[in-house]
């Protein structure tokens, strides 16, 4: 169950099993077991490391019914995207802001076209 949902979220991230494994500071065959279920008890901390690598809720890795669909995960594009935002200084309430600049900036070129 762990085993099938790291993989899963994994996937849908486009990392490799090296990438995450070597971002999580683990091992790749210890983690190529627990996707495998070999290692079906991996520590806490080891699930911590690999939801903090995965940018997700450790329910998301321990829940048995933990199924994801690829929409429902955000891709790597979005996750680099609320990085740079965090990193430039933008709060959170200031990302609706922007959002809505950028879709008035759009609709105003788009109309300025015609």
């Amino acid at each position: 169950m762990i085993g099938n949902n790291i993989q899963e979220i994994r996937k849908s991230r486009g990392l490799t099993l090296s990438e995450l494994a070597d971002r999580a500071n683990i091992s790749k065959s210890y983690l190529s077991n627990i996707e495998r279920n070999l290692n079906r008890n991996p520590s806490i901390q080891v699930i911590k490391k690999i939801a903090s690598v995965l940018d997700v809720d450790l329910k998301a890795i321990i829940s048995a019914n933990a199924r994801y669909e690829e929409n429902q995960i955000p891709d790597k594009e979005l996750i680099e995207l609320v990085k740079e935002l965090k990193e430039s200084g933008i709060d959170k309430k200031e990302y609706k802001t922007l959002i809505e600049f950028i879709k008035w900036q759009n609709q105003n070129l788009g109309a300025n076209k015609n």
